[in-house]
């Protein structure tokens, strides 16, 4: 296997991967915002939903950019996304908060890890993505601290909660990279 073809097959897991991620975020938002998008707190929510769906349109244009696939798993992330969203909502706002802030600590996580690759490999082949990459990672801490600060840590059984949501999105990872 050449280096062109190494880069390549790391460029398709990141595209592929982080389409997915910001799909998934996209239907995590929707669900809070079916069960809380008429209270105190839906306004914050639509405001990092809107930020969502400009990520999602961007991977959208890079999908076809550099001619990467969709995960075959987007059907299930449809309704899984949505159930997590709904379904911490459902707990109050401190729970959909703590969802927030488990799903986009782990997302920057991740982020990170990819700019390392990216960094590794050729940084100056790849200044589009990382810039991208860079942004987003900036925005989902952004939207991490929002979550702190509308009492996420309140939640109902926190840590418990965040590290299972967290669970899920490394599965979510590590499957949507492959498949």
């Amino acid at each position: 296997m050449t280096l062109d073809s190494i880069s390549r097959a790391a460029v398709d897991r990141i595209i592929r991967v982080d389409h997915a991620g910001e799909y998934g975020a996209n239907r995590i938002y929707a669900g809070q915002m079916a069960v809380l998008g008429r209270t105190s707190v839906g306004p914050v929510i639509q405001k990092m939903w809107d930020q969502e769906k400009d990520h999602l349109k961007k991977f959208n244009e890079l999908l076809v950019a550099f001619r990467v696939r969709p995960t075959i798993l987007m059907p299930f992330w449809n309704v899984a996304g949505f159930a997590l969203g709904a379904g911490t909502a459902l707990l109050g706002k401190e729970g959909a908060m703590a969802c927030t802030v488990a799903v986009e600590e782990s997302i920057a996580h991740h982020y990170n890890n990819q700019i390392r690759t990216l960094m590794e490999k050729e940084p100056e082949k790849y200044t589009e993505l990382l810039q991208v990459i860079k942004k987003f990672r900036d925005e989902e801490l952004e939207h991490h601290d929002i979550g702190l600060e509308h009492d996420a840590q309140l939640a109902p059984a926190y840590t418990v909660l965040k590290s299972l949501i967290q669970a899920g999105c490394s599965m979510a990872i590590y499957l949507s990279e492959r498949f």
